[in-house]
């Protein structure tokens, strides 16, 4: 080629080959693994959730957002097997303003007209999935917490305007008073004796996105409270929180067995009750074993709950399964077993009728 000078053909030296960047300083690769290593992974945990900005732009989300209630927002999420999560408000009352599509390479969520009551967490993730089994893929997620601030609106509107929270000591107890504006000072007050009650931030601490924590609940907190919230404004009240002190001890259900009759004639209604004490937000569940099981006996099986309150702040659950045998006959005749189970184990009793 004309004007290009002859290639020179001396032995080249070690490391002449290498194309030296101008300008730019070179990290040592030790750095850049530490530099890598200090990455926080919640930033990591990002990377799938971006929100549609204008004019096509996308931007990452970090760990909150705030937004003016009455805007729209579009958030994505990379992949073609997404799920998502959002506030149960929005579930519950099938909330139109709410679409998800799933597209070829991304989920698309939009929420139209955005009111205060839709501030909460949003995320997605990834799901792995094998055959009709699938699981969350950890490494790919992405969460963010939505603020939607309004003025008019500083505490995150709830369905109902009183709220019972169970304060049990073995586990934390939170006063759901979320605000609209994270700026916004909150604090919390007894309504009777009429006082404010103080917030150490050990005890009992303040956090935006859930509300007033009691990391260890005692007798001495129940009562009725309430939240006042302050933004550049007239003070705003919440609805109101009756909390209630469990006292009952944690383990296998308490359970006991009772029977209309423990003798019954023949074409005779029987019927037998098996009965719960327990905490009031553990769930019971109950199995029966009777006479006329295998043979494909007809029995009526009813299951329901209530909450007794036992003097000023003590509340029990009673949980019952009742069995009704309508028409008796010689195959009904023998042991009516119930077992009842929560998470911390099984109880089994039994009561026997004759004919």
């Amino acid at each position: 080629v004309i004007g290009q000078p002859a290639k020179s053909k001396r032995p080249k030296e070690p490391g002449e080959n290498k194309i030296k960047p101008v300008n730019k300083k070179v990290k040592p690769k030790n750095a850049k693994m530490k530099e890598r290593e200090s990455v926080d992974s919640s930033l990591k945990s990002q990377s799938i959730l971006t929100q549609v900005m204008d004019k096509g732009h996308f931007q990452k989300l970090a760990a909150t957002l705030s937004l003016a209630a009455g805007q729209s927002i579009e958030l994505r999420c990379k992949g073609s097997n997404v799920t998502w999560s959002y506030p149960s408000y929005l579930d519950t009352f099938k909330d139109s303003r709410l679409s998800i599509k799933q597209l070829d390479r991304h989920s698309q969520l939009i929420l139209a007209n955005s009111t205060a009551a839709d501030t909460g967490e949003y995320s997605c993730w990834l799901q792995l999935c094998n055959g009709n089994k699938c699981r969350k893929d950890e490494t790919k997620t992405g969460s963010t917490y939505i603020f939607f601030t309004d003025k008019e609106e500083l505490f995150v509107p709830t369905p109902s305007y009183f709220e019972i929270v169970y304060l049990n000591p073995d586990k934390p107890a939170v006063i759901p008073c979320r605000v609209t504006t994270p700026s916004a000072k909150v604090t919390l007050h007894r309504e009777f004796p009429a006082e404010e009650i103080e917030t150490d931030g050990t005890d009992i601490f303040y956090d935006a996105k859930k509300g007033f924590v009691f990391p260890h609940p005692t007798s001495d907190h129940k009562g009725i409270v309430y939240c006042k919230a302050e933004s550049q404004g007239a003070p705003q009240i919440s609805i109101k929180y009756h909390l209630l002190y469990v006292e009952v001890p944690k383990g296998p259900p308490s359970t006991s067995i009772t029977v209309s009759s423990g003798r019954a004639g023949l074409s005779d209604g029987v019927r037998v009750v098996c009965t719960v004490l327990g905490e009031p937000d553990v769930d019971v569940s109950f199995r029966w074993q009777y006479p006329g099981q295998e043979s494909g006996r007809p029995v009526i099986i009813q299951n329901f709950w209530r909450l007794i309150n036992r003097g000023i702040g003590h509340t029990t659950r009673i949980s019952k399964s009742v069995l009704l045998v309508e028409d008796f006959e010689d195959t009904d005749v023998g042991n009516y077993v119930c077992i009842a189970q929560n998470l911390q184990g099984e109880t089994t009793v039994a009561t026997k009728v004759e004919l």
